[in-house]
């Protein structure tokens, strides 16, 4: 099979590629001090906020496993974008967890937990977020390869080199230009990536319709497809364990708070989070109703792909020349967007969580700067060692759900009980990051077994337990 990009579809690829470099070496010239790289100088506004955390949250990915959920569940499928939508808004009016940390200058989450909980905590606070990370952002490449792979019918073996070559742009700006790279390079992306969702949405509604779609997948999916409490592979245990999830993300999931701790002021991180709470409706609805346009117009031929895989193949058989490729170029920007901030988040926390803490001493600006760009560099080739031969062994969403619960579980208890529980000390603290790592760990090492939500849920609870029995403990060993 060869590829059905034409003439005009790479043109229009070449530009946006060419025009995202520029502007993100652009930036490079600025990055004099590790505040710049890491945070931007804490310059960012409510605008660029939203902007930059849109185009981070929406990747080819995201596009795929909510596609998959809308295929396999229907509506149901957009629960965990319903509960994200709550959450943020949420702790964006209220300033929960957010304001305090944003008030007290740390750099990391682990930075903030040292000044209350000690050095060990830091360190292994540190090391459970980078390895929740990494492995969450392990499956990015070979899913965002897949995706582009079927949709321009370019073959498959060539999977592996075009995704080596997308991230090798990224790390180039990302290396150079820190989170300012990131900042504008995520608000070209947004606007890109906006008129692709929306050309591929209209189109798909104009395909498949509405009415058609409701009707195909109330008869295949049943009620389920509209009630995630009796949806297969869901059910009340599974949207509890996304309530709590969908919390923990917004007060702790790097990405969020990296932006967080860019913004100007608490207020605008505030904002930031209110005014882009809507946006995680669509982030999920949308390509759900795409993965359910799909089940509804190629019907049985559905049956013999991979259920991540129906969406691009629908979007390879409706989108013509032209707008082919205005819709890999949003894409393209979708998955630039979300690697770059991604390898620059959990760079971030390995380096200023685990590295300096270990140096005798402080590094240099120049010196600090070395270290973050070759961190960043060992990230990228984790991704191709790591992403490009990993193989997903059951839902996609399920997976990275679970590799997250790594930390966040542990995480947003802790910093929940440094911000408002005067009685956690550092054993309390200890033992949920390890309760809240344990069965998300060895989940992970069953291959996804079944009831991951047990999982999860065990996650949540063995953290709190921990946090609670642990400065009990402590307590009565230090009064003893």
């Amino acid at each position: 099979m060869t590829s059905a990009l034409g003439l005009l579809d790479w043109s229009i690829i070449a530009i946006y590629l060419a025009g995202t470099m520029a502007a993100g070496l652009a930036m490079r010239r600025y990055v004099g001090k590790v505040e710049h790289f890491l945070v931007a100088g804490r310059e960012m506004d409510v605008s660029l906020g939203i902007a930059s955390l849109a185009a981070t949250e929406f990747g080819i990915v995201t596009a795929m496993y909510t596609a998959e959920l809308g295929y396999k569940n229907g509506f149901a499928g957009a629960i965990p974008g319903i509960l994200l939508t709550i959450a943020i808004a949420a702790v964006g009016w209220t300033g929960f967890v957010i304001k305090p940390l944003r008030a007290s200058g740390a750099l990391t989450i682990p930075e903030l937990l040292e000044r209350r909980f000690g050095s060990r905590v830091r360190l292994l606070a540190g090391l459970v977020m980078v390895l929740g990370g990494l492995l969450n952002m392990g499956i990015f490449l070979r899913v965002g390869g897949e995706f582009l792979t079927i949709v321009t019918g370019m073959p498959m073996r060539y999977l592996e080199v075009t995704m080596t070559g997308l991230l090798l742009m990224v790390l180039v700006y990302t290396v150079l230009g820190g989170m300012l790279s990131v900042l504008v390079t995520d608000y070209l992306q947004f606007l890109v990536l906006g008129g692709g969702v929306v050309l591929v949405t209209i189109l798909v509604a104009s395909d498949a319709g509405w009415e058609k779609v409701v009707a195909v997948v109330a008869s295949e999916r049943g009620d389920g497809a509209f009630n995630p409490f009796t949806s297969p592979g869901m059910g009340p245990a599974y949207v509890l364990w996304q309530a709590f999830s969908m919390l923990a993300v917004v007060l702790t999931w790097q990405t969020y708070i990296q932006r967080v701790l860019s913004a100007k002021d608490p207020e605008t991180a505030q904002r930031m989070y209110t005014r882009t709470s809507i946006f995680f409706v669509g982030r999920y609805l949308i390509p759900a109703y795409w993965g359910m346009a799909a089940l509804a117009m190629l019907g049985a031929r559905s049956e013999s792909l991979s259920p991540i895989h129906v969406m691009p193949a629908y979007l390879a058989r409706l989108l013509p020349a032209g707008l082919l490729g205005l819709v890999v170029a949003a894409m393209l920007a979708a998955e630039m967007s979300t690697d770059s901030s991604y390898m620059l988040s959990w760079g971030s926390i390995l380096y200023n969580d685990v590295i300096r803490p270990l140096k005798k001493g402080p590094f240099s600006e120049k010196g600090g700067l070395l270290v973050n760009r070759v961190i960043i560099l060992g990230i990228g080739l984790f991704l191709l060692a790591y992403g490009l031969w990993y193989e997903i062994p059951g839902r996609a969403w399920d997976y990275l759900a679970i590799t997250s619960n790594i930390y966040l579980s542990s995480i947003s208890v802790l910093l929940v009980a440094c911000c408002y529980w005067e009685g956690a000390n550092k054993t309390g603290a200890i033992a949920a990051i390890v309760g809240g790592a344990v069965s998300p760990i060895a989940f992970l090492l069953s291959g996804l077994a079944r009831h991951v939500e047990v999982a999860g849920l065990a996650s949540f609870g063995l953290a709190a337990t921990g946090m609670l029995a642990g400065s009990w403990a402590g307590r009565r060993r230090k009064a003893g």
